[in-house]
């Protein structure tokens, strides 16, 4: 088969931990998106969600920080922060360490990719998960792009990332969504936590959306950092999706800076219909 679906969203824990704080119009726009979007997935009748995010240090630190890493486990459990605090419940989620493995064993034949038979999700995972597949029935597999640690992944590895998942998917029978998730500009516990710029935001889902890689990988980081924060390193995700869906454009379905969820809050998708 191929892929089913693939899109985009953020994950701010102001999201969900945080949510009655945001204007109201701007929270149901938001969030009638995310359901936009799982209706859209299960539309597409999914064997697996394969979701690229970008972790906080949750599972990977200095002394481990793989470029890229896909889950192979059983089960995941998350999220890994308090329950209170993000507003969603810890939960079971189920893997597919047989699908998983095989996608690895093609990715690696392009790609230098490690993998992980123990994750614990945080808020990067957690947040999407909560709307898109809200009964937790979805199997699940994990990526992680380091978006943390200098040296950060180059952007055309994110792209070339997306490239071998999709050669992956195209020589498997199951169906496979993937959503790449991030922030756009944020600048998260740091003293500016809230600032948002939304013209840089708006410039760069207008590439996303054309699929311009050239214009999509010219993006330097010494750049993102003064224009988007350091959270808006995590264009990797998305850039690895568009990657994945070489030759296609997308729909911006949702954009808003909300400052209380401190991200450009965002929602879209990839049109698949060339393979």
């Amino acid at each position: 088969m191929s892929l089913v679906f693939a899109g985009i969203c953020s994950h701010a824990p102001g999201i969900t931990g945080r949510a009655e704080r945001a204007d109201p119009e701007l929270r149901e726009g938001l969030y009638s998106n995310f359901n936009k979007m799982r209706l859209a997935i299960e539309a597409t009748k999914p064997d697996a969600l394969v979701v690229i995010g970008a972790e906080h240090f949750a599972n990977f630190f200095m002394d481990n920080m793989p470029a890229f890493c896909m889950g192979m486990a059983e089960n995941y459990y998350g999220p890994i922060e308090d329950e209170n605090w993000l507003n969603i419940k810890r939960h079971k989620i189920p893997g597919n360490p047989e699908l998983s493995e095989q996608l690895i064993t093609m990715i690696m034949e392009d790609i230098d990719l490690a993998y992980a038979q123990e994750w614990k999700f945080d808020h990067g995972i957690m947040v999407p998960l909560n709307f898109l597949t809200p009964d937790y029935q979805l199997d699940i597999i994990p990526v992680n792009i380091n978006c943390q640690g200098p040296p950060l992944t180059p952007l055309h590895r994110a792209w070339k990332f997306g490239q071998a998942l999709r050669k992956a998917c195209d020589k498997i029978p199951e169906r496979i969504a993937v959503v790449g998730t991030g922030g756009i500009s944020h600048w998260p516990a740091t003293p500016d936590s809230g600032k948002i710029n939304e013209q840089w935001d708006r410039d760069f889902l207008e590439k996303w959306k054309n699929n311009n890689a050239e214009a999509l990988l010219s993006y330097k980081d010494e750049d993102v950092y003064q224009d988007g924060g350091q959270g808006g390193f995590e264009i990797r995700t998305f850039i690895s999706v568009a990657g994945a869906c070489e030759g296609n454009t997308g729909e911006i379905w949702f954009y808003a800076p909300i400052p209380i969820y401190a991200v450009g809050c965002t929602i879209g998708s990839m049109n698949l219909s060339k393979s």
